[in-house]
């Protein structure tokens, strides 16, 4: 089958899947303390998942992570992961991954590692348990701490994802940084995103340039810049002295939008695009609507990709949230 090539002759083998848009946190730059889901009938089931990922994957997307909201928290997901075990078996899909909140990894490493899940990556801004109540609202530290223990007991890969937060995890970085060495953990910094009404929240009082948190490393290790790349956004630094492995994530300061081999499914079936542009596809309806032909369905991810803009508009650097989206994170996938 012809591969997935958008407009700026860029392939597409990458597919980021919200299953749900549902968290068992309410972490502040994230979404509201009370906010309201969809009503499950809108989401896609297991069993639509399942044809819609094998769809793309048999389109040439070969690396696939699940994300939500908390994609542990939804029920008997187990079932679509073991599902995609096939597709690992027959090498079509060369990684199955997830993003998550840790909160439920105890329960699930194990599980996650048979069914072929061999990385994970935990999103964890704070060391402090206060501080981490604070900024999930409704999340416990020990918790989280206990699932990290089980995901690399289990063999899996960690890797921490930390939003860089001025005011709030700045006098961490060090603490955050030895942590992760002392457990053979990479860490990626993400600069906030202007994404989804999030209250009283203050977007650029909470906006931390990442340049600045790469001098401040600078004052206490060698950092030396990796070609590497992952599929994914982050620009990878070693640090000399620990040997460990340091990402950053910047669509603010310096976009990543030339290289971008992804694209984004939401748990309702909508084709996000770009992660910061509006534009999106309806693939619920051609997957709803043909469930004897996945023919209608192909065509539409083919017309989607052939949308895809050249990059996104975020832009904090007139001291205004320009290129703001509607929709919250959680909706999209993180």
């Amino acid at each position: 089958m012809t591969p997935l090539i958008d407009p700026f002759q860029r392939a597409i083998n990458y597919l980021r899947v919200s299953v749900t848009d549902r968290c068992d946190f309410r972490c502040v730059y994230c979404m509201s303390e009370n906010m309201t889901f969809l009503p499950k009938k809108e989401l896609l089931t297991l069993e639509e998942l399942d044809r819609m990922c094998s769809t793309f994957i048999g389109m040439g997307v070969e690396k696939l992570r699940i994300t939500g909201g908390e994609p542990l928290v939804r029920r008997d997901i187990m079932t679509f992961f073991r599902a995609m075990t096939r597709h690992l078996e027959a090498g079509t899909l060369k990684e199955l991954t997830l993003t998550t909140n840790g909160s439920q990894l105890e329960r699930f490493a194990d599980a996650l590692y048979d069914a072929g899940v061999r990385r994970v990556n935990i999103s964890l801004d704070t060391l402090d348990e206060q501080k981490f109540a604070d900024i999930t609202r409704w999340g416990r530290l020990p918790q989280v701490l206990k699932g990290i223990d089980a995901a690399q007991n289990a063999g899996l890969r960690v890797k921490i994802n930390a939003v860089a937060l001025k005011g709030f995890n700045e006098d961490e970085l060090f603490t955050m940084t030895d942590w992760c060495a002392s457990r053979d953990m990479d860490l990626t910094f993400i600069e906030v995103m202007p994404m989804g009404d999030i209250g009283n929240e203050d977007r650029l009082g909470q906006y931390w340039k990442l340049s600045e948190l790469r001098d401040e490393l600078r004052k206490q290790f060698t950092l030396t810049d990796l070609p590497e790349r992952t599929g994914g956004p982050a620009r990878y630094v070693r640090i000399e002295e620990t040997g460990q492995k340091i990402g950053f994530i910047t669509p603010l300061t310096h976009n990543f939008c030339e290289s971008c081999n992804r694209v984004r499914l939401t748990c309702t079936g909508e084709l996000f695009m770009c992660l910061g542009q509006e534009d999106n596809a309806d693939l619920r309806s051609a997957l709803r609507n043909h469930p004897d032909s996945n023919a209608p369905l192909e065509q539409a991810i083919r017309d989607a990709i052939l949308r895809k803009p050249k990059g996104h508009d975020f832009d904090y650097s007139r001291q205004t949230v320009d290129g703001r989206v509607s929709r919250h994170m959680s909706h999209t996938g993180g």
